[in-house]
């Protein structure tokens, strides 16, 4: 009886320490990584916003966690999102810039190598389903960095940077495919790409059962052109915001990559878009929780870079930029410091706020962890975040580097701890902000810290490898 009893007992005790385990060590859970493009760090109401209304996203950061020291992989489009794609800072990325060499024309040039690895792949190898629904970048179809040839069994979308700058496209692609869109031929504005977008993602969505799956939604509002459906919230900003017509004669739909739409108004339009952007992330939520999937599906949202001022868009007039330093192309804060909100019920503490200094090329080594995926050493230059989502010790950077090759010279930029050194020429002058008592980037205090400037130009040197493509340019 004493021997039957201790088995009794052991048997108790290995169940409960097996549910312990099971508790410690979250369900793999459906992931969508929501991609708002040229999207300020001060343009949701959760970062600040006054003007623009945000209704959905401000929940969601109720609702989860609200990061304040997030940053993009670039300030531009495609450097910035191989950055998200790869867990590659632009430092050791194959794809550093918007290239332009080339017979397929403006972002469609320099794709992605059978050698580089991606989240697709990752959750691949974790048997989750992948997809990809709206711009991509990274490769055009037939070429080794299509979206299908990267680990993502379904794609719907831009494959091209300047393709994604017309919101009424006449054709988009589908699994590599080019598929045309009757309503939006000879310019005709019947159907906004969003809104394509976000039907696609529904669809996904409700045809998911067993298998968990990752949705990559990178919508391209409010990227200009500032054009979008007539709506009655349109007509509202109409009212309030005070705007300037933009007039331009270029037309050309691929040629052009600065062929935007004239509008009567620009200001109001980028205001309508980032509130169109909210209502498409609310029937995203809703259509999670009607199909019973919102409980073990974490969702994420961010922005490529900082706001533009393209096609007549004022970020200035909206304080986009949340008060910080500069906008789409710098790399100052305004430039690539963006918004992130994660939530996942059960498993983040709703209205949660943190401080962690993370980036874009952490976001493949967390779904790694999520999905119990070992990557090989030097595969990455992330650190999984999911310790912080699950409130545990956080390891953290050493620095964050990057480099922007757009400019009349290599612009480059290091953050160690509250040291930002920001370096407009690579034979230029170093400057350098204390980020913890000016976050505006105000006061350059290079020459009362030679010590800390003559560290981070080290880094400079260190945190690169050499590329045939990508190489430092000067203008001194």
């Amino acid at each position: 009886m004493k021997q039957l009893l201790l088995s009794i007992s052991l048997l108790s005790v290995m169940g409960c320490s097996a549910q312990t385990e099971k508790e410690a060590t979250p369900e793999r859970p459906n992931i969508i990584y929501i991609l708002a493009d040229d999207l300020g760090y001060g343009d949701l109401g959760s970062y600040g916003q006054k003007v623009i209304k945000t209704p959905n996203l401000d929940q969601m950061a109720a609702d989860g966690m609200l990061f304040t020291q997030h940053y993009s992989g670039s300030s531009v489009c495609a450097p910035s999102r191989a950055s998200l794609m790869t867990g590659r800072h632009t430092g050791k990325g194959y794809v550093r810039g918007n290239y332009e060499t080339g017979p397929l024309g403006f972002g469609a040039c320099l794709e992605l190598r059978d050698e580089d690895l991606t989240v697709g792949e990752v959750l691949k190898k974790a048997s989750y389903r992948t997809a990809i629904i709206g711009k991509w970048g990274m490769g055009m179809d037939g070429t080794t960095g299509e979206p299908r040839k990267q680990g993502f069994d379904y794609s719907y979308g831009y494959l091209n940077q300047g393709h994604a700058h017309n919101q009424f496209p006449s054709y988009l692609f589908q699994n590599g495919k080019k598929i045309i869109i009757p309503e939006n031929a000879n310019g005709v504005m019947g159907s906004f790409s969003n809104d394509l977008f976000t039907k696609e993602a529904l669809s996904y969505i409700q045809k998911q059962d067993k298998e968990p799956f990752f949705l990559y939604l990178a919508y391209t509002t409010p990227h200009a052109e500032m054009v979008l459906p007539a709506s009655e919230q349109l007509e509202e900003y109409k009212k309030v915001v005070k705007d300037k017509p933009f007039k331009n004669t270029a037309s050309k739909e691929d040629g052009n990559k600065w062929a935007y739409r004239s509008t009567d108004n620009p200001g109001a339009a980028y205001a309508a878009q980032v509130s169109h952007l909210d209502a498409c992330v609310g029937k995203i939520m809703a259509e999670l929780k009607a199909t019973g999937q919102d409980q073990n599906t974490m969702i994420i949202f961010s922005s490529d870079n900082g706001p533009h001022k393209e096609g007549g868009a004022n970020p200035a007039y909206f304080n986009s930029s949340g008060g910080l330093k500069g906008m789409k192309r710098d790399l100052y804060e305004g430039g690539i410091k963006v918004p992130l909100i994660v939530k996942w019920p059960q498993h983040i503490k709703a209205g949660t706020r943190s401080d962690l200094v993370s980036a874009f090329w952490d976001f493949l080594p967390t779904v790694a962890d999520l999905a119990g995926q070992k990557l090989k050493e030097g595969s990455t230059d992330g650190i999984s975040f999911l310790p912080t989502l699950l409130g545990k010790q956080q390891k953290e950077h050493a620095y964050l580097y990057w480099e922007f090759h757009e400019n009349p010279a290599t612009n480059q930029a290091i953050r160690k701890g509250k040291w930002k050194a920001v370096r407009l020429d690579p034979k230029g002058a170093t400057e350098l902000y204390d980020l913890s008592q000016d976050p505006g980037e105000e006061q350059n205090i290079a020459a009362a810290n030679p010590d800390i400037v003559a560290e981070m130009e080290a880094l400079f040197l260190e945190a690169r490898t050499p590329s045939e493509y990508w190489k430092l340019r000067s203008v001194n």
